[in-house]
């Protein structure tokens, strides 16, 4: 397979993955302000931090409110991560690698694109934005599923799964690092009876709440959803899975034994961990570390294929 080849198909899953997320996050965060007393300011910053896009933003905007953020992260074409852009991306890959991929996948992004163009400014009214992204994430699924579902078991499928992983673990790291360190900012002590919501606004940016549920079987608290959206092996927005998955693709790709050493040297690092300790502070410097290492890995994996 040539190496340009599969550093397109490698990216349009990761913008497949980010576009997904990212929808994700905006819905969770529009549901949560519904269970929230209305003395509590929901943090909308948050989400800008999630994917450092901070200075880009306030160079185009003055406050971080809800429709300067709902349009900076899903129509703005200035912000490199936005929703739109990561879409544009997304059928731009697709259009470059059309013979490798099924032709229904390509006409399912073609349409996902056209469609979120045309929600652009329905999208920016809470009456029609869950509508507009929940049909982005079906639609994001639709296409995984199809692609995983016609897709020759060959590199170019490897490559693609490797995007998947790592953008997916990525943003989870993210989520766990920023969200759960100021969604609410401004919580009174008798108001700490809403940090359980906090939690599950968390779990749910996951899609992990059911899962969580089901695993656990415990009510909500810190350390326990830390435990599970780190470690939990079975859960396939966990780090510690993302990092399995990631494993799994280099070993069907020729010359990455050094890669795969840095993943499990990370997957290590992670196993080592007493989430029931970790106070936030040092949560934080954990997460930087993580993100570090996936960056690395990512280019470890720039270098050696593309």
């Amino acid at each position: 397979m040539l190496s340009r080849v599969a550093n397109h198909i490698y990216w349009m899953e990761r913008y497949l993955e980010r576009a997904e997320n990212t929808a994700r996050l905006i819905q969770v965060n529009t549901h949560l302000l519904l269970d929230l007393p209305r003395n509590v300011t929901l943090g909308w910053e948050p989400i800008i931090d999630m994917l450092s896009f901070r200075d880009v933003f306030y160079d185009l905007y003055k406050e971080a409110d809800e429709k300067s953020v709902i349009k900076f992260m899903v129509t703005d074409t200035a912000n490199p991560g936005s929703i739109i852009n990561c879409l544009a991306a997304v059928r731009e890959n697709a259009r470059i690698i059309r013979e490798i991929i099924p032709s229904e996948a390509w006409e399912q992004i073609n349409n996902l694109y056209i469609a979120a163009k045309a929600d652009g400014q329905s999208v920016l009214t809470r009456r029609h934005r869950f509508n507009c992204l929940h049909r982005i994430i079906v639609a994001n699924q639709t296409i995984t599923g199809l692609l995983g579902g016609t897709m020759l078991r060959g590199e170019g499928y490897a490559f693609l799964r490797l995007g998947r992983h790592l953008e997916r673990t990525d943003m989870t790291s993210r989520i766990i690092d920023v969200r759960s360190a100021s969604l609410l900012p401004d919580l009174s002590p008798e108001q700490s009876a809403f940090e359980n919501i906090q939690w599950m606004g968390v779990l749910k940016s996951l899609t992990a709440y059911q899962m969580y549920r089901q695993e656990m079987r415990i009510r909500i608290n810190r350390a326990d959803v830390l435990e599970f959206l780190v470690n939990n092996e079975q859960f396939p927005r966990s780090l510690q899975h993302g990092l399995m998955q990631i494993g799994k693709c280099l070993k069907e790709l020729p010359h990455s034994e050094s890669i795969s050493q840095q993943v499990s040297a990370l997957s290590a690092e992670l196993q080592q961990l007493n989430t029931h300790e970790l106070a936030q502070e040092t949560l934080h410097k954990v997460i930087d570390d993580i993100q570090f290492g996936v960056v690395k890995i990512h280019q470890a994996i720039d270098a050696q294929y593309f």
